[in-house]
């Protein structure tokens, strides 16, 4: 032991053999690296914007309609401020990646945010409708301000249609940021590339997977453990995963999906149609359809003297 105590640790030692991991790490170390977003930044941001979607619900503004006016002010000020810094990160870090020569990422930082904000009536709109399926949708729900405090799919569909949009105006990585955000919070993983219409409802929400190019209608209804998955990924002469290409369900207008369903591939569930809990489907399905599980045949089995009989069911 050199006549040193066993629980000694060399610290000079120990610091150069994991500087020295460091080298060649291609993307998991931000040494000398300013041009990336702040996740915690971001977050902030996002919850200024879900104030301007739900004023007040919060309670973190006193907000009343003498003042609403000039606090939605104040926040749009912070927040465009805010958003044009971190989204300007994000525009240098994807020139770096690509190596653009162009030096307009101030401008074009401006313009995302810009652009954003002025997407925010528009987004509230289809969130009211939202709000409204969850409450038809829930026997269980009292009122829309129960939902919007209480539901977490209330949050994850706030977030993706704040985090669709700057996908849309494709500014890299923050969309992904506040998506998986979004996940952590509510158990609902919604990629930001999805396009889903209005009037949505996801009722329980936890587990529910949506992939980056679902497709997904007007009044549909989906319950929790749910996959708009793809199935395993082409790839071209090189060996590379083929991107930019449907590779997930396309659900039509008035669908009902029931909980634990797993809908793969570029498929199309037919308007109105309704998929049973626990189905596993690759093929498209038509309109007006109902997809179930066979029903279990019940019948008596005898269990000995004594013991009576059990009723028992199999699918």
């Amino acid at each position: 032991m050199n006549g040193k105590s066993p629980k000694y640790l060399d610290f000079e030692s120990m610091a150069d053999q994991i500087v020295s991991t460091y080298q060649d790490d291609s993307g998991i170390s931000f040494i000398d690296v300013r041009n990336l977003p702040v996740r915690e930044k971001i977050t902030h941001s996002l919850e200024l914007l879900l104030e301007l979607l739900f004023p007040g619900y919060r309670g973190l503004r006193k907000i009343t309609h003498e003042n609403v006016r000039s606090v939605i002010h104040e926040l749009l000020v912070v927040l465009s401020r805010d958003l044009k810094e971190q989204i300007e990160l994000a525009l240098r870090h994807e020139c770096k990646l690509k190596e653009c020569p162009t030096c307009d990422c101030s401008d074009l930082a401006e313009i995302h945010a810009n652009e954003l904000i002025k997407r925010i009536p528009s987004i509230r709109q289809v969130l009211k409708t939202d709000v409204a399926a969850a409450f038809d949708g829930d026997p269980a729900a009292n009122s829309f301000e129960e939902i919007v405090i209480s539901y977490p799919f209330i949050l994850a569909i706030a977030i993706h249609r704040i985090a669709h949009e700057l996908y849309r105006m494709e500014v890299p990585l923050i969309s992904r940021i506040i998506s998986e955000y979004a996940h952590s919070q509510t158990g609902i993983d919604i990629h930001p590339g999805a396009r889903i219409g209005n009037y949505f409802f996801i009722d329980h929400g936890t587990g529910v997977v949506i992939g980056e190019t679902a497709v997904i209608g007007s009044r549909v209804k989906i319950y929790q453990g749910v996959t708009l998955g793809a199935l395993s990924f082409p790839k071209d002469e090189r060996g590379q995963i083929i991107r930019d290409r449907q590779r997930h369900p396309t659900l039509e207008d008035d669908v009902t999906i029931y909980a634990e369903a797993t809908i793969l591939g570029d498929i199309t569930i037919g308007k109105g149609a309704i998929i049973g809990g626990n189905v596993w489907i690759r093929e498209s399905v038509p309109a007006q359809t109902v997809v179930a599980v066979s029903r279990p045949e019940a019948f008596y089995k005898k269990k000995g003297p004594g013991f009576g009989d059990q009723l028992e069911y199999y699918i």
